[in-house]
């Protein structure tokens, strides 16, 4: 019963028949590790740094669901137009997976000495 009248696919619909990308959106700026403030060149070397982390045919154990992100992530970010319908969508996107930071915080990280014990018994 594939296609049917009740059987909707791909992402939900906004009143405007456009897919609604707000739900789930993803964050492609994270996905190819570069700053939402990113040149279209550091997207680039980022994007051909990924792909070569993630292909199949350099490491063959990764798997091809890696490599679809990071295409569908450059794919989006690389065209000027595209990025900045993303980068509305994510701004109206409430963000719930952080608190907001206080303005000018800092974050600690200590680090100290490793102590390397030899192969386990």
């Amino acid at each position: 019963m594939r296609g049917g009248p009740g059987n909707r696919s791909g992402p939900p619909r906004n009143p405007t028949g456009e897919p609604d990308m707000t739900h789930d959106l993803p964050d492609y700026y994270a996905v190819l590790g570069v700053a939402a403030t990113a040149t279209p060149a550091q997207i680039a070397h980022a994007y051909r740094g990924r792909v070569r982390s993630q292909h199949p045919d350099v490491h063959p154990g990764t798997g091809p669901k890696g490599l679809s992100e990071v295409v569908a992530a450059y794919g989006v970010l690389r065209d000027p137009a595209r990025r900045a319908d993303y980068d509305r969508q994510r701004d109206a996107t409430p963000n719930t997976s952080s608190p907001p930071s206080p303005r000018g915080a800092r974050l600690l990280l200590r680090v100290s000495p490793v102590r390397y014990h030899g192969p386990p018994h």
